[in-house]
């Protein structure tokens, strides 16, 4: 059983700032984490391989900096890491995203069969939940979508069945592998990491693969193959507090219609 986990480096939103004037995320001192959303992909390709055996590849597209979610999904238990880093991949969207992910794992599958591929539901940045549909499109695998639960895994006649999330309650889906899943946040609950594994991934270099290292069409990469375009971004009105009346016993009856007139416009308060 071999499944490959993309994992994605997001700013962790409980500390993002918005600066007032740009309009724009203060990114300065802010930490970046692993999207949670693939870290409970991640744990569900270990829980397959420790039932199976096998492998897990992860990889993950971005700046050098994204080395260290590889490096810990090492500690979680993971085998490879690979970083797909070229500063033509910069300012690119989830169609040129899911295009350079899709010809990494198509690399990967030539040495080595690809059983699954697994991707978070979505990215706590971007929310747009498209990378995994966009990478099962580009490979022409079957996509399941909302994962909470596989089901059954046979390895035998290369079939898998999961549990996943509908609008109206959940629903069972059997496809061949190899396939895409996207996984929810409730699919299984995240493991601690192996001292074995942690002293592994403080040793681990991940490997790099560039533009040319998978063959690339370089006006599908970065902003030139990115066809989402962000016209305006702002930070929503600051709330400030209501307006406060304060009961005076002795002006009870002003007070009140002035309230009323507040709640009530229309009303006419007779005399």
């Amino acid at each position: 059983m071999h499944s490959v986990v993309c994992l994605k480096q997001v700013p962790d939103v409980t500390e993002v700032k918005i600066d007032p004037e740009t309009n724009t995320l203060v990114r300065v001192g802010v930490p970046s984490i692993t999207n949670p959303y693939d870290v409970n992909a991640l744990e569900e390709a270990l829980r397959l391989k420790d039932k199976f055996g096998g492998k897990v590849t992860v990889i993950t597209m971005g700046p050098q900096m994204a080395e260290e979610i590889l490096n810990k999904a090492v500690g979680m238990g993971a085998d490879e890491g690979i970083l797909l880093s070229d500063r033509s991949f910069a300012g690119a969207d989830t169609l040129a995203t899911s295009y350079v992910l899709s010809m990494a794992i198509k690399k990967i599958s030539e040495k080595e069969k690809v059983d699954l591929v697994f991707c978070g539901k979505q990215a706590i940045d971007g929310d747009t939940a498209q990378v995994g549909p966009g990478i099962a499109a580009r490979l022409n695998y079957p996509l399941l979508t909302y994962i909470n639960s596989i089901e059954d895994c046979n390895t035998e006649n290369g079939s898998v069945k999961v549990k996943r999330k509908v609008k109206s309650g959940y629903e069972i889906t059997e496809t061949k592998m190899p396939a895409v899943i996207t996984a929810n946040r409730d699919i299984n609950q995240v493991r601690y990491e192996s001292l074995p594994d942690l002293i592994k991934a403080a040793r681990y270099k991940a490997i790099v693969w560039g533009k040319n290292d998978l063959n690339l069409e370089e006006k599908r990469l970065g902003l030139s193959g990115s066809p989402t375009m962000v016209r305006d971004i702002f930070a929503p009105e600051e709330k400030h507090g209501g307006e406060k009346i304060y009961f005076d016993e002795n002006k009870a009856d002003e007070t009140i219609d002035y309230l009323i007139n507040k709640l009530v416009p229309s009303v006419i308060i007779p005399n």
